[in-house]
């Protein structure tokens, strides 16, 4: 999964009635985009590296 700075992570809850989860791409370890990347969650303002599964997607945020 490639990403860009300022993309967005979107992991869909895991349970019924959980939420999705919102991650900006502040930035990431290897030159060509992929994982682990630099996220802030959008509800908490909380960073963490991150290693998107199955459950994640990328949004372009510029283009939204």
């Amino acid at each position: 999964m490639k990403a860009k700075v300022g993309d967005r992570i979107v992991i869909k809850g895991h349970h019924v009635g959980e939420h999705e989860r919102d991650r900006e791409v502040l930035e990431f370890r290897h030159e060509n985009g992929e994982p682990p990347h630099l996220v802030r969650s959008g509800d908490t303002g909380h960073e963490d590296l991150v290693l998107p599964g199955p459950e994640a997607s990328v949004v372009d945020y510029e283009h939204e």
